[in-house]
């Protein structure tokens, strides 16, 4: 998924010498003894900060000059900009939201905030510590957040031994300082950025993380606690943890015992689903989850006596590849079966780095351009990656290869590839005892 050079894009002097620092450092000799290890830790940590002190100087840059570029072209106004963070978080292996906070970062410590640039520069503060401060500051106006900056002066070792609590309280209290009405302000609009997220956790374990305003949240604690307290006193064995995790599934999911007319797709080998086969299944939503139980969960639930509607679909593969079998339509649109299709093949949105979950169904061809709707034209796309796609100067095209894999191609020139991730059951091109058996693969929806 690297980038490369498009036609025309001849590397700069100034990307011969970083990849020459690139290489040193790969062959520099190791010191021989604990002392020169701690030093040479210390200096490569300043190399690490004065690095993004220099990306951030050249995302800026780069800003300008695409946007120059975009109103040369006709692009509106109020559409300047339009995937300049998405090429730089390919550039950088990071996801598109990713690379929307690391340009505004870029913005705020190259044009209003020099000290903690210079500060960054220097290894005195860390590309962390720096984002810190440009976070706890960004409520202020342009000339208050330049005079907090001043104020702090990281560049003259403010923050020498401060730890991001340190430096946080800091940045906050010279925000009050300037302006207590902004940051007021800011407090009371935080309200409009409550949601839920769910993240995977180890041995088929999840993180659901509401962020909430504190009454609102403090309220769901407390009715969380009573329950589980009074099952506690009515002699029940599970801890207080356990009640309040369960309670909250069942409040939630208004279900005793919790799944009940939602649809998860859970997929598996044949093997793995009869044979008592190892290899792994995958949760759509959530990744790898181990064979035992998926087989568990397939069969009967898990715990407290549930059973669950299963219903299986067998997904057929190309011998070798592990990519599926092709499926076409002739509507504009993606029709439900295809949609599935594609999004059990996919799992996450197929932009390089960015894993958000797939909301999009769109065309790699373009549709006006003479894309067709079929599966090897089709790929999921996060909300964020399929506004960027249509941009200027941002193509993208299927490719031949073992699974389904597309080519985006920037305004720069720059290709990526993306590889749909392999489906459980199909190993590595080198793992040949594993290719002599072709696995069938079902999708269990619950």
């Amino acid at each position: 998924m690297d980038g490369n050079k498009g036609p025309g894009v001849v590397p700069a002097a100034a990307v011969d010498v970083v990849r020459e620092l690139a290489r040193l450092l790969s062959v520099a000799p190791v010191a021989g003894d604990s002392a020169g290890w701690i030093d040479e830790l210390r200096v490569l940590e300043d190399l690490k900060s004065a690095a993004a002190a220099r990306q951030a100087r050249i995302a800026v840059a780069f800003d300008i000059s695409q946007r120059r570029d975009q109103a040369r072209s006709g692009v509106p106004a109020e559409e300047l900009g339009t995937g300049v963070a998405a090429q730089i978080a390919l550039a950088r292996r990071e996801s598109p939201a990713k690379g929307g906070r690391l340009l505004g970062l870029a913005k705020a410590l190259v044009t209003e905030m020099p000290h903690t640039l210079a500060s960054l520069q220097t290894g005195q503060l860390n590309e962390w510590r720096a984002t810190l401060l440009v976070r706890e500051t960004a409520c202020l106006s342009s000339s208050d957040r330049s005079a907090v900056d001043e104020e702090l002066a990281s560049d003259v070792g403010a923050f020498s031994g401060a730890g991001d609590r340190a430096v946080v309280a800091a940045a906050r209290s010279a925000a009050y300082r300037r302006d207590p009405k902004s940051v007021t302000d800011r407090a009371s609009h935080a309200a409009a950025e409550r949601h839920v997220s769910l993240r995977p956790a180890p041995d088929t374990m999840c993180y659901v993380t509401a962020f909430l305003p504190v009454a609102e949240g403090v309220a769901v604690h407390a009715a969380l606690t009573r329950q589980a307290d009074k099952f506690r006193s009515d002699g029940d064995a599970r801890s207080r943890g356990q009640l309040m995790a369960d309670a909250l599934v069942e409040r939630v999911t208004g279900t005793a015992g919790g799944i009940s007319g939602v649809e998860i797709q859970l997929v598996m080998t044949d093997r793995t689903l009869f044979q008592g086969d190892s290899e792994p299944a995958r949760l759509s939503g959530y990744g790898v989850v181990p064979a035992g139980w998926a087989r568990e969960v397939a069969a009967q639930g898990q715990g407290h006596g549930r059973s669950l509607n299963v219903w299986l679909r067998r997904l057929y593969t190309a011998p070798g590849s592990g990519d599926l079998v092709a499926m076409d339509s002739r509507a504009r649109l993606f029709p439900s079966g295809l949609r599935r299709f594609i999004q059990v093949r996919d799992h996450t949105c197929r932009t390089p780095f960015c894993d958000a979950p797939i909301r999009h169904l769109d065309h790699v061809l373009p549709w006006h351009s003479g894309g067709t709707t079929t599966q090897r034209n089709g790929a999921g796309l996060c909300e964020a990656c399929n506004h960027i796609k249509e941009a200027p100067g941002w193509r993208s095209r299927p490719l031949s290869g073992p699974r389904h894999t597309l080519q985006l191609t920037t305004p720069t020139g720059h290709g990526y590839q993306s590889t749909a991730p392999p489906l459980p059951g199909n190993s590595p091109p080198d793992d040949r005892l594993k290719q002599q058996r072709p696995a069938g693969t079902f999708a269990i929806s619950l």
